[in-house]
């Protein structure tokens, strides 16, 4: 039997966000062991169903599920809590060996207090536990921000290549791939990584748009060339204010290191030549709200920049509801997490009135409480279940107890206890709502709602909010990155 290990942990930290990644919430979002993981995921298209689907692909092969853990992303993990996640997850690689390969589903921005390159940290550890025989796979977000020290303890790493992130399974099954032919001696790999002095905006991210789909194609073409296993463009993660924040670029090749040096160095290079079009803004609130208004068909879907829950915002910001009852715009859906006012509608009722303020109670980048006065029209534990395609291949979501209300003057709310970045219809239709029939639909973040949104948005603008995800990096006092790096620096140069 060939026995093959995973464990591992997923955060995408923002260190400017004022929650901390705590223990007690990876606890609550859950710390699985064995076959629970298994059961979580092997159904989903997600980085652990592309591991079991590939070890399932080898007779006598064996993948055993140890540890794992995700948090919904939000401000640096605690010490207490990354000691607790590397430790059970280490501990469970060490205690359960011999191992014949090891598969590792980070995601590659962990930021904690005790080590800002959590993710590397971990790798590390893990190759310190094994030893320098056993390969070991690393799969990653195409928002991580890529370490050496990750690479470099690691055989194979592979990276998404879609944003929104709909690869997960195809890049986790490559990974799983590779490392069982490095376990088999069947390929001897080599990596380079590339890591110009360049931040992509937020909003110049989604790999279905230009310029980066132009980047892309490069990587594609360079993704044919004999002796190559394996080419990642990594868009990195502006949030977190580490010395590895900006783009990279991972080549792998069948023991040939300059092939791979040249390959991260030209993908490098054409990045560099895309840089001004790699940063480019959002829409303004007021201009976003009139022109969804004015459209002459619904929906109209406006991403709240600013308020990004998949990029670590707390999920609860007014500032587009505040603008909307300003211009006099109605017929707006929108969810907002605030546990305090779900509560009170579950006080209230189905067909209750409640009259309260709701949202805007996290900290003063994300606006005010908006005041409502209407009736609680729905009531859910907030558990649903999307067997489309999401962000990260995810299959089953869970917002903790939710409500819905109708403002006497025409919005529809969605309150939800956990942060919730709107990535499935069914956060509205578990509910009793149906967003094709709304005329504006606010989706709480960047792009990670776009499978859900695009096939039923008539329009969709990106609008230019502030917050601890907001698309002007300028507002940001950063201590720990590089310098330079454009366009934070607009002089710097490769």
């Amino acid at each position: 039997m060939i026995r093959i290990a995973t464990a591992g942990f997923q955060h995408e930290s923002n260190t400017f966000s004022r929650v901390p990644a705590d223990l007690d919430k990876f606890r609550h979002a859950g710390m699985l062991e064995g076959e629970a993981i298994r059961a979580e995921y092997a159904t989903s298209q997600s980085t652990l169903a592309g591991f079991f689907a590939a070890v399932a692909e080898v007779p006598g092969a064996e993948l055993v599920p140890l540890f794992f853990t995700r948090l919904t992303p939000m401000g640096a993990i605690t010490d207490e809590a990354i000691r607790h996640v590397i430790d059970r997850a280490v501990g469970a690689i060490r205690d359960n060996g011999p191992w014949d390969a090891v598969l590792l589903p980070q995601h590659g921005a962990a930021v904690s207090v005790t080590w800002p390159d959590a993710d590397g940290e971990f790798v590390r550890r893990v190759r310190e536990v094994v030893g320098p025989n056993v390969p070991i796979g690393l799969a990653l977000d195409m928002h991580g921000n890529i370490s050496r020290q990750m690479v470099e303890n690691a055989d194979i790493t592979t990276v998404y290549q879609t944003n929104p992130h709909i690869d997960a399974y195809e890049q986790a099954l490559l990974c799983a791939r590779l490392t069982m032919r490095v376990m088999r001696g069947e390929i001897h790999p080599k990596t380079a990584i590339a890591m110009p002095p360049l931040l992509v905006n937020i909003l110049n991210q989604g790999t279905s748009d230009r310029p980066m789909s132009d980047l892309l194609a490069i990587a594609d073409i360079q993704r044919r060339r004999p002796g190559v296993l394996s080419v990642s463009v990594v868009e990195g993660y502006p949030y977190a204010d580490v010395a590895e924040m900006g783009m990279s670029f991972i080549a792998i090749t069948d023991d040939n290191q300059p092939l791979a040096e040249e390959i991260a160095a030209h993908l490098a290079g054409a990045a560099w030549e895309m840089r001004e079009a790699l940063n480019t803004g959002g829409t303004a609130v007021d201009e976003a709200l009139t022109r969804a208004n004015a459209a002459p068909a619904g929906p109209v879907v406006l991403f709240d920049v600013g308020d990004n829950v998949g990029g670590g915002s707390p999920g609860d910001s007014t500032l587009i509801l505040h603008a909307a009852r300003r211009l006099g715009i109605a017929g707006l859906l929108q969810a907002l997490c605030d546990p305090e006012a779900v509560r009170a509608c579950q006080a209230a009722g189905i067909g209750g009135r409640i009259a309260i303020s709701v949202g805007g109670k996290t900290d003063d980048r994300h606006g005010t409480p908006f005041d409502i006065a209407g009736i609680v029209t729905a009531l859910s534990d907030g558990r649903y279940e999307e067997t489309g395609p999401t962000h990260a291949g995810f299959r089953f979501f869970n917002d903790g107890p939710s409500a819905a209300v109708r403002s006497d003057d025409g919005y529809l709310i969605v309150l939800i206890t956990n942060p919730g970045g709107s990535m499935s219809l069914q956060q509205f239709r578990t509910l009793g709502i149906e967003p094709k029939e709304v005329k504006i639909v606010v989706a709480k973040g960047v792009h990670s709602p776009r499978p859900a949104m695009e096939p039923i948005a008539r329009e969709m603008i990106w609008v230019a909010t502030p917050g601890v995800t907001t698309a002007d990096l300028t507002t940001f006092t950063y201590r720990h990155r590089r310098v330079p790096i454009y366009p934070l620096d607009p002089s710097a140069a490769p």
